[in-house]
């Protein structure tokens, strides 16, 4: 279990890359969040925690984080607009 928590945080510390690449966002400009409060905000209604690896590589994983969602990172266009403005979107890749 003590693996698998590492993991989640060392894919969540990924955030930054991830949101820098999928918005083309400059990384200095890209909030962040550190794992112990992000720890705190899972299971809550005002978080929606997107998991925007590659199809090949989120089939291939074993590793999922429990209740995030999947969505392709190249098609950000057709999917941005369902999520509503005021949750915390979390977006992480590995």
């Amino acid at each position: 279990m003590k693996n698998k928590k590492w993991l989640f945080f060392a894919t969540v510390g990924s955030l930054v890359l991830s949101l820098a690449l999928v918005f083309n966002v400059p990384a200095a400009e890209t909030p962040r969040i550190d794992k112990e409060k992000l720890q705190g905000m899972l299971g809550t209604p005002e978080l929606i925690l997107i998991d925007v690896r590659a199809g090949s590589d989120w089939k291939a994983s074993t590793q999922k984080i429990k209740g995030a969602v999947r969505e392709d990172p190249d098609q950000v266009d057709a999917w941005m607009n369902k999520y509503p403005k005021e949750k915390t979107l979390v977006f992480y890749c590995a």
